[in-house]
């Protein structure tokens, strides 16, 4: 089976991590993420043509609602890129995605799946910065969609988010406390999404996960997952 390209791939991202609103501005796409992170409150190209004072105009949109002017960079978008760096963006929070194609048996279970989210896995997202307004953002997403709960030493050790647009699952939110990382958590919860994706009828897992996470490219990797695309964003301080 043909991987799944990358412009899939973004579409199963909005999907499943989707905006509290987005719309076009001119040649954008505009999103008001609702303070749940880059993803959902990052501007588009709509079809990668683009001239220098088009990037005022999607400032003004993301001003508009208390944003600080924030861009993504996809694959093919160079002209994009430089524009923005001529106009003194920075580079920010490069990412890989990842995908494997679920085959065979799945793995057998190895967390717990449930929705809503239990208080316990509340408390280790807001721990680890992930806050209501991300809970917001899953509640928002598509079904089919699950959180999973691994577990060790009979304490909760990690959770994460999935949900399934048609034949692709997405994970997101994967965290595990400080305390707790390298003892196979990240690993059960990875195996939990590919299992729980199976059973929803999905063909593929994917990820998405930044540059600077070397230990997570190490586990995805081991995990038989590959590389299909990159993005970054754009920011300027304000």
């Amino acid at each position: 089976m043909n991987k799944p390209t990358i412009e899939r791939l973004y579409a199963v991202t909005e999907a499943t991590w989707p905006a509290r609103k987005r719309w076009q501005e001119g040649c954008w796409t505009i999103r008001d993420g609702g303070g749940a992170g880059s993803r959902v409150s990052s501007a588009t190209l709509l079809d990668g043509v683009v001239h220098e004072e088009d990037i005022g105009v999607a400032e003004a949109a993301m001003r508009d609602i208390g944003q600080v002017p924030l861009f993504m960079v996809r694959e093919g978008e160079a002209v994009l890129d430089g524009l923005l760096a001529n106009q003194g963006y920075a580079i920010k929070d490069p990412v890989r995605f990842y995908i494997v194609e679920l085959t065979g048996d799945p793995p057998a279970p190895v967390t717990y799946d449930c929705w809503p989210p239990l208080e316990v896995q509340k408390e280790i997202w807001k721990a680890g910065g992930i806050g209501a307004a991300r809970l917001d953002v899953m509640a928002r997403g598509v079904e089919p969609k699950t959180t999973l709960l691994a577990r060790k030493q009979g304490r909760a050790a990690g959770n994460c988010y999935v949900g399934v647009d048609r034949d692709i699952a997405m994970a997101h939110a994967i965290e595990v406390p400080v305390g707790l990382r390298r003892q196979g958590a990240g690993r059960a919860l990875v195996q939990g999404a590919m299992r729980w994706a199976m059973q929803q009828g999905a063909s593929w897992l994917s990820l998405i996960v930044t540059e600077a996470n070397s230990g997570a490219h190490q586990l995805y990797a081991s995990l038989g997952m590959s590389v299909v695309g990159h993005y970054h964003y754009r920011i300027k301080a304000e």
